[in-house]
């Protein structure tokens, strides 16, 4: 049962953190200093679906679920998760790459909300 309840955290940290990597730019508006975490973040969510690695999550996810004597599965949390909810087809290398793309294309457009809006915030306020 310990087990069984350690992966299921994992896999409520896995969905926060791929939350994170796609929306938590938005974040920088209310706490400009978490750029420099989600910048590193955003950048592993990236490279990650480029490259098709599978995060350290899974194995340890999986790891967790053999210890508690339940099924495990086989590739990514995406894959196995996030894919069968959007995607009726197993994840391919395509969508892989259709999911890296949408990492980047969010990220880039939230990062331009935030330059936006610091550029705004500066020419309003005082010059000295």
């Amino acid at each position: 049962m310990f087990y069984k309840i350690l992966a299921d955290i994992i896999v409520i940290i896995h969905l926060a953190f791929i939350v994170f990597v796609l929306v938590g730019g938005f974040l920088i508006l209310k706490w400009p200093r978490i750029i420099w975490i989600h910048i590193p973040v955003f950048f592993w969510g990236a490279i990650v679906e480029f490259t098709g690695w599978i995060c350290p999550l899974t194995p340890w996810e999986n790891h967790f679920r053999r210890l508690a004597g339940v099924s495990v599965y086989e590739g990514d949390f995406v894959g196995n998760y996030i894919l069968p909810v959007i995607y009726p087809e197993e994840l391919t290398r395509n969508v892989q790459i259709v999911l890296g793309s949408l990492v980047v294309s969010i990220n880039l457009l939230i990062y331009t909300l935030v330059l936006i809006r610091a550029m705004r915030k500066r020419r309003s306020g005082p010059l000295f």
